[in-house]
């Protein structure tokens, strides 16, 4: 198949990357797509901003969880918390850039978590803070958990070696 390379742009994207990446191999620089190129490169990056965005929501929605339905937590939320923050750090490590874009991507998530904790919910969107009620420290702390703790969340962070901010 010896398509011109943005019919196969269009037509056969994985053939296209491939196209591309033998094309890169070669140093062949003036037979690259290079319009596309660009296009998919940049379509990665933002991927990674979305992604940092999207885990963070899910965090956010579920510490607000937490913290407004005290008689409702489980072992599944505290999973779901502690899975979003190894994933949040890993993909920072991995995009030490993302760092400079955490404020600005928690503002944009709180809307997303706190639409999370209304549907999860079934409470009012009014009882949660129109502003994010946590900082960065906060919501990176493996032994946050927002709200007041009863002795049986104390056991049940501390069977996962969670040692809970008091």
């Amino acid at each position: 198949m010896n398509l011109p390379l943005i019919d196969l742009y269009e037509t056969d994207f994985y053939a296209w990357t491939q196209k591309q990446v033998q094309l890169l191999r070669q140093r062949d620089l003036n037979n690259l797509d290079i319009e596309n190129l660009i296009e998919e490169i940049n379509s990665l990056g933002k991927q990674e901003k979305q992604e940092l965005i999207n885990r963070l929501s899910v965090l956010l929605g579920h510490l607000l969880k937490w913290e407004y339905q005290p008689d409702k937590r489980t072992k599944s939320w505290i999973r779901t918390i502690r899975e979003q923050r190894k994933k949040i750090k890993k993909l920072i490590k991995e995009n030490p850039s993302l760092k400079p874009f955490l404020d600005e991507a928690i503002e944009e998530a709180y809307s997303d978590g706190v639409d999370l904790a209304v549907d999860e919910t079934d409470m009012e969107i009014q009882v949660f803070p129109s502003q994010v009620p946590y900082s960065w420290e906060l919501i990176d702390n493996p032994n946050f958990f927002p709200g007041r703790l009863i002795d049986s969340d104390k056991d049940l962070l501390t069977s996962y070696g969670i040692s809970p901010m008091l």
